[in-house]
């Protein structure tokens, strides 16, 4: 696993890999700019009205005003809905990755390191998809059901990341073997490896996480709301771009490690041919 992360990193550094993290963002991107031009004051308001219609919220914001902190008030709705976006942007990155480079990547590290392993197509592309769009659903779920324990301040660093390393662990494993691995396969790997594949998925979870420290910085980044959005989803592509090119050099080794144990051993072979 630590062979693997040391090549991933190395990897990142590929000029072929930077062109490919440009079109993620430019779809990525540009979806945001056009659903934040539509839509951003409208969110904005609703989401103002919605704290005034709740008791607890205007009793608060009352609390707030009488302390002189109307512009905290002003702020609170922009805050919200970007708060509501970034776990939205950081499971978009992680699909269009999947979607977009995780193939390219597999076949440039089985080119580079495993010239020889041999291509059993285990599963269609569809059947990725659908694995993936399950998974993202599950996850979003598991998002909103969590979205209490953001009030908590450190449970609002820990369950959002965990989340999404849960997710990049279930869609990058099985996406990194699709191609190589026969079904069969597959399932022995993901079993037999699946703790240190979690961890994997984990950690990339929490990397992905530090991007979003770009809007706890201060409330005036949300001046800068249209750039930060930018810079964000180019950095999460590169998070989990990094995490793919991980997933695919560990799960590529040990499916060579396994396919070489099955095959007999050829002086045992020989040995038994000749006593034949």
């Amino acid at each position: 696993m630590i062979d693997a992360f040391w090549r991933a990193a190395a990897y990142c550094l590929h000029p072929r890999l930077m062109l490919w993290s440009l079109l993620p963002l430019l779809v990525a991107g540009g979806a945001v700019a056009l659903l934040g031009w539509a839509f951003w004051e409208p969110a904005v308001a609703a989401v103002r009205g919605t704290l005034e219609r709740w008791a607890l919220t205007a009793a608060m914001l009352e609390w707030l005003d009488s302390l002189g902190a109307n512009q905290l008030r002003t702020l609170l709705g922009p805050m919200i809905v970007v708060a509501l976006a970034v776990p939205v942007l950081v499971i978009v990155s992680l699909l269009l990755v999947a979607t977009l480079m995780t193939p390219a990547i597999v076949d440039l590290v089985a080119s580079r390191r495993f010239p020889g392993l041999e291509a059993r197509r285990g599963a269609a592309w569809w059947q990725g998809l659908v694995w993936a769009l399950a998974s993202t659903a599950v996850a979003l779920l598991a998002l909103a059901l969590s979205v209490p324990l953001w009030l908590v301040p450190p449970l609002v660093l820990v369950a959002p990341p965990l989340i999404w390393g849960w997710l990049t662990c279930r869609v990058l494993s099985h996406d990194v073997l699709a191609r190589h691995a026969s079904r069969a396969e597959r399932h022995l790997l993901l079993r037999r490896h699946r703790w240190a594949l979690l961890a994997m998925g984990v950690f990339c979870g929490y990397l992905g996480a530090l991007p979003s420290m770009m809007w706890a910085l201060s409330a005036a980044t949300l001046i800068f709301a249209p750039l930060l959005v930018l810079a964000s989803v180019w950095l999460y592509t590169l998070v989990f771009a990094f995490a793919a090119l991980w997933f695919a050099h560990f799960a590529l080794a040990e499916l060579q490690r396994l396919r070489a144990a099955e095959v007999p051993d050829a002086a045992a072979l020989i040995d038994v041919s000749v006593n034949a």
